[in-house]
């Protein structure tokens, strides 16, 4: 299982955030008292849905020890669990009015069962609301597998990442089958960074986390001098001296 570190992931916080407040931007205000936050992470998105429902109760759950830990420490009047989806899913009530999951469903397999599992967490009327990355087409992606499966270092990485994320047609195909009333959408974020070592950086928080662990210590500076080089290449810097970051954004809501 990946080690996620919270300091890292923070580090481009606002970025990482604003899918959320979009997100939550779509959904109603009123008849919400019980939310429960589907890879909540250091506490980020569960803050959103606080100064959203200022009232309701908010449960975060996420799979990583630090993850959590972090989220306490930042967040102490919410209500945190470590847990891991979908199979931590039978501890939890089936009451909720709404279930919130902001970049995280692209980690887990077999969406066809995994949307339908949060689904059910919902009461009645409830809404699934879930936002996943849809930018495994982008030049960093594309990057990162050129690099992984060239003959330098496949051997060293013989557990190579699976995107579980499915075509927008296959959720509206899901969704159509399981909800009376839903929306999907798609948003592309451009980001506006320093240099292509902070879109290195970014991806030592999700993406290239996998890999890195995988690799011994002397072994992981070259791995990303590797990376590094591409990225130059497929990230020019503009007149203003930034380097533009695309990141397409995949949402939909669905009510129960």
């Amino acid at each position: 299982m990946t080690q996620w570190d919270s300091v890292l992931y923070l580090k481009y916080e606002q970025e990482r955030t604003q899918p959320s407040r979009d997100l939550a931007a779509r959904l109603p205000q009123k008849g919400v008292a019980r939310v429960l936050d589907i890879g909540c992470g250091p506490g980020n998105s569960t803050h959103v849905l606080r100064r959203r429902y200022p009232g309701a109760y908010i449960l975060g759950t996420d799979s990583s020890e630090n993850m959590i830990s972090r989220a306490r420490q930042s967040y102490p009047q919410e209500s945190w669990q470590v847990l891991s989806a979908p199979g931590g899913f039978r501890r939890l009530p089936r009451d909720f009015d709404l279930v919130f999951s902001n970049a995280c469903i692209q980690w887990i397999p077999r969406h066809t069962t995994l949307v339908p599992a949060m689904m059910e967490l919902l009461k009645p009327g409830g809404t699934l609301a879930v936002q996943v990355p849809m930018n495994f087409h982008e030049p960093v992606h594309q990057i990162i597998g050129t690099v992984v499966h060239s003959a330098k270092w496949s051997g060293l990485l013989p557990s190579k990442r699976i995107f579980h994320t499915l075509p927008p047609e296959e959720y509206y195909a899901l969704l159509s089958g399981i909800s009376p009333s839903f929306s999907i959408w798609q948003t592309i974020y451009y980001h506006s960074m320093d240099s292509v070592e902070d879109i290195l950086d970014w991806y030592r928080g999700t993406g290239l986390r996998p890999y890195l662990e995988q690799l011994p210590a002397e072994k992981k500076e070259e791995f990303e001098k590797d990376i590094r080089t591409l990225l130059r290449q497929k990230y020019p810097m503009q007149e203003n001296g930034r380097i533009i970051f695309r990141f397409p954004r995949f949402f939909f809501t669905a009510v129960k």
